[in-house]
């Protein structure tokens, strides 16, 4: 198993469910959603049914072997708090976690509501960073929810950045994670809006990472904002 990843924000992923299902204008044009799609047409048996949610519990126990101390993004090709995925499956994805303390793992959602609701029977250890994604201002109640999360290291994903958020609280955040949208159909993330989020960020003295620009191609435009590239992480937790 290859657990190495492109995605610059992190190392490695872990994807003990694949699939997914539309919530929001930022689901629009998934990237885990073509892939899924191009691996089936190649043939790959776990993506016999597409984009389509499943459990993969033969995953579950791929971190213990992953020898080198990591950041390790859960489920880039799901939602972990998806409603078809069981508590007790939640549960058991948390344990690995609790019982992996050399790793740190990074997870996201846009079901913030289930994943509050679960809070209470998790166990969010320090090397577990909880996030949500926000795409612009019609999703900011998702960012009211995770502070809600007894996680010790919460952070926003905001790709693919919609819209302008000019007035975040970023209270009780440890982290920011901007990003224009990639692929043939992406819409323009306004490069002023990328520059007033890593002004609050810095105003407030949260750890910026501006990930890429829009394009269908954004590696080629680098991932520099303003000659300088902001790759800054939250300092672990105890």
């Amino acid at each position: 198993m290859n657990f190495n990843t492109g995605i610059s924000w992190t190392e490695k992923t872990w994807n003990p469910t694949i699939g997914c299902t539309k919530v929001s204008q930022g689901c629009k044009h998934c990237y885990a959603e073509r892939m899924a799609y191009d691996l089936k047409a190649k043939g790959i048996k776990i993506y016999a049914d597409g984009f389509k949610l499943k459990l993969i519990p033969s995953r579950l126990n791929e971190p213990k072997a992953i020898s080198t101390p990591s950041l390790i993004f859960v489920n880039s090709m799901s939602d972990l708090f998806h409603d078809d995925v069981p508590d007790d499956y939640i549960q058991k994805v948390f344990t690995v976690m609790n019982e992996c303390p050399q790793h740190t793992f990074q997870v996201l959602t846009k079901r913030p509501e289930r994943l509050v609701a679960l809070s209470h029977e998790l166990l969010f250890t320090g090397n577990i960073w909880v996030g949500v994604s926000v795409e612009n201002d019609t999703v900011l109640e998702r960012m009211d929810l995770l502070k809600q999360v007894p996680a010790k290291v919460k952070w926003l994903s905001l790709e693919p950045l919609l819209g302008p958020l000019p007035n975040l609280d970023l209270d009780g955040i440890d982290w920011v994670v901007v990003g224009g949208e990639s692929g043939e159909k992406f819409r323009t993330m306004e490069v002023d809006w990328a520059r007033e989020l890593r002004d609050q960020c810095v105003g407030k003295n949260v750890p910026f990472f501006f990930k890429q620009y829009s394009g269908k191609y954004p590696k080629a435009l680098g991932d520099k904002l303003d000659g300088r590239q902001w790759h800054e992480y939250p300092k672990a937790a105890a």
